[in-house]
């Protein structure tokens, strides 16, 4: 292998999936971030702090070519169609170049189509079967992906996320990279243990830097610096995805060492289920919300709508806080996709006045449609770029937007869903985030990277959605049971791949 010049295959399908959304995902939904050939990842993602970002920076540091297939990625939403499903996993199996040395597969860990509920998992099997057993194969995985036995078993290399909100997605893409490497070239003997605690934990208990997610990343950090020991994913998992494997779980990676990896990923796992009660949250009414922020002496407020969390396949377009807006003493901000009232404010003009109905158009849990009236204060092509930790360099696409001014109430209308996960969403409309008493984050917690460093308190807000917080308002029939919390205990699972 010393002279042996290496060239490794990089792809992946990216789409975190709401088995609980309105509507399905097609072809469409993945056309925005849709990438083939090298010319196409360089030009979409060199530079960015992306995972592809950081997969083309690893190849060039070590002077290794890249022979990239096919990535395609869309917004997080409901059911992928069957169809759309197979052609992705038929184009993505197509385009590797089966000569190369190995294959890093950037993906998510909660993708679920109609014909497949473990649809990672299947694209592994289906990769398998094309490139054969000894080929090697690394995956990142996002921090909410609910991890299969099958993933673990097709993977040699399992890296997730070890932030959220997630800001090392390009570090983990280097670090699943470099190992891949060492994989080929024979320094190293990837084992896995895979343990599932039994638990659904939702999004707003996972903040990886504070309470017991903290604790379980220092313990896993701990454990990375033992000899043998090469990585340990904790995935907090998706709560949102009914499907068998849903809930967190962690994979432990060693070289060679089966025992180690197992006693690893059991501790981590008894762990989790130790302190299983401290993952709840608390929440208030959308109204008791907005009585608390406008009584708080300094703003912004940020009032945490996490049943209509973007990032978790929520429609945005939620109406239940929107309400409460309405004819308030101090300034406040929201964000709303609603493509017929921007096409309507798109036809009145800036400096017109808009009157119509606003929000609540996807379905009924949501909310109902809010009659508005104000002024349009601004039109824009809904094109910006990243500028903060999340996703540094990547562009963004809101689509056709409005800015309306409705009193002391400023919304912005997006043709698109938008997700709070760069200030740049509000900055590109000439909007200051520090100029706001509230402002409304369709977001769990990600919503951090944009407003973090602006918040003066957060409220987290309980109202009907496709991503509510109270999990037994959902009617799982695809989970394994015990699961807490739809049951008093939490049952473990184990596997050990060699």
């Amino acid at each position: 292998m010393g002279s042996h010049q290496l060239r490794i295959s990089v792809a992946g399908i990216l789409h975190e999936t709401n088995t609980f959304a309105p509507g399905c995902t097609d072809i469409s939904h993945f056309r925005d971030q849709w990438a083939v050939g090298m010319d196409s990842f360089t030009a979409r993602y060199a530079g960015t702090r992306t995972s592809m970002g950081g997969v083309i920076a690893a190849a060039a540091e070590e002077g290794i070519e890249l022979a990239p297939g096919l990535y395609a990625a869309a917004t997080p939403s409901g059911m992928v169609e069957a169809a759309t499903g197979d052609s992705l996993i038929e184009a993505l199996v197509a385009s590797i170049d089966d000569t190369t040395d190995g294959l890093v597969l950037i993906m998510h860990g909660a993708m679920v189509s109609e014909q497949y509920d473990d649809f990672e998992g299947e694209c592994l099997r289906q990769l398998r079967a094309r490139l054969g057993n000894h080929f090697p194969i690394a995956m990142t995985l996002d921090l909410h992906g609910n991890i299969s036995q099958e993933m673990v078993r097709q993977a040699n290399l399992l890296v997730g996320y070890d932030t959220y909100p997630h800001i090392d997605m390009y570090e983990r893409a280097v670090e699943a990279f470099g190992l891949l490497v060492r994989q080929i070239r024979g320094e190293i003997r990837p084992v896995r243990a895979l343990a599932h605690t039994g638990m659904l934990v939702v999004p707003q208990g996972m903040m990886t830097d504070e309470g017991s997610m903290k604790i379980l990343m220092e313990r896993a950090f701990r454990m990375e610096l033992l000899p043998r020991v090469l990585n340990v994913t904790v995935a907090g998992g998706f709560p949102y995805s009914d499907v068998p494997d849903a809930g967190m779980s962690f994979v432990v990676t060693t070289d060679g060492d089966g025992e180690l990896a197992e006693r690893c990923a059991l501790e981590l796992a008894q762990m989790a289920i130790d302190h299983r009660a401290s993952f709840n949250v608390s929440y208030v009414t959308p109204r008791e919300a907005v009585a608390e922020a406008l009584a708080q002496p300094e703003g912004p407020v940020i009032l945490s709508e996490g049943s209509d969390n973007v990032g978790g396949g929520a429609p945005a377009d939620a109406t239940h806080i929107l309400a409460e807006l309405i004819a308030l003493p101090q300034k406040a901000l929201i964000v709303i996709r609603d493509p017929a009232a921007v096409e309507a404010a798109w036809r009145i003009g800036v400096g017109g006045t808009f009157e119509g109905d606003v929000g609540g158009k996807s379905d009924t849990l949501h909310g109902k449609p809010v009659a508005l009236q104000g002024r349009v204060r601004l039109l824009f092509d809904g094109h910006y770029r990243h500028v903060g930790p999340y996703m540094t360099g990547q562009q963004a696409e809101m689509g056709k937007t409005a800015v309306l001014e409705c009193g002391q109430l400023t919304i912005i209308l997006t043709e698109k869903r938008v997700a709070p996960w760069d200030v740049g969403h509000v900055r590109s409309v000439g909007l200051w985030p520090g100029d706001f008493q509230i402002i409304v984050a369709k977001s769990a917690l990600a919503w951090q990277t944009a407003f973090g460093s602006f918040a003066k308190h957060v409220i987290n807000v309980d109202s009907p959605g496709c991503c509510n917080a109270n999990l037994v308002h959902f009617q799982y029939n695809h989970v394994l049971r015990p699961l807490y919390p739809l049951d008093e205990v939490a049952q473990p699972r184990f596997g050990l791949y060699p």
